[in-house]
C-alpha cells in the first residue's frame, strides 16, 4: 500500500489541498484573503486557495512528525525577517492560521488533540494514504525511480 512517505511532498500536498476543499468544514475565513502567513512576509500570499495548501501541508506534517503542537507548527512554517540594514532574524508563522486551520481539521474528524499536541486519526490516515495511492500511478510516470515502492 502507498503511503505519504512515497510521495513527493509538492505532488500529494497540491492533491490533498483539492480533496480539502471539497469538504464543507474545511473552509477559509473571511479574513483569509488579506492575511498574511507570518511577520516575516511582506504580503498576503498570491494564491486563492493558499488555505487549503495550507491546510494539506499541515495535515501532513502532523501526519509525518505527530503528536507536534501548534508552536512546532509556527516554526516550521516560519522565516527570515527582512530587517533593512539590520541582519535578517527568523520568525516563527502565523499561530492564527495554523490554529484555525488545526481546528477545521478536528472538526472534520482527520486530527485529533492529545496530550502531547495532535495527532493524526484513523481517518486521517486513510484519507492521507489514498490520496497517496490515487496519485502513485501518475507519479511513477513521470518519475520511474518511483516504481519500486
Amino acid at each position: 500500500m502507498t503511503t505519504v512517505y512515497d510521495l513527493p511532498a509538492d505532488v500529494l500536498i497540491r492533491k490533498t489541498a483539492e480533496e480539502l476543499k471539497a469538504m464543507e468544514t474545511v473552509e477559509a475565513p473571511d479574513w483569509a484573503a488579506f492575511a498574511k502567513t507570518g511577520v516575516h512576509k511582506q504580503a498576503p500570499p498570491y494564491d486563492e486557495d493558499w488555505w487549503y495548501t495550507r491546510a494539506a501541508a499541515v495535515l501532513r506534517r502532523i501526519y509525518v512528525d505527530g503528536p507536534i503542537g501548534v508552536e512546532r507548527l509556527r516554526s516550521f512554517y516560519g522565516g527570515k525577517q527582512n530587517r533593512g540594514s539590520s541582519p535578517d532574524k527568523f520568525r516563527k508563522g502565523s499561530g492564527s492560521v495554523i490554529r484555525k486551520v488545526v481546528q477545521q481539521l478536528e472538526g472534520e474528524g482527520l486530527i485529533e488533540n492529545v496530550e502531547n499536541g495532535r495527532k493524526i486519526t484513523a481517518k486521517g490516515r486513510s484519507f492521507l494514504d489514498g490520496v497517496a495511492h490515487g496519485l502513485k500511478a501518475d507519479v511513477v510516470e513521470q518519475t520511474p525511480a518511483l516504481a519500486k515502492y
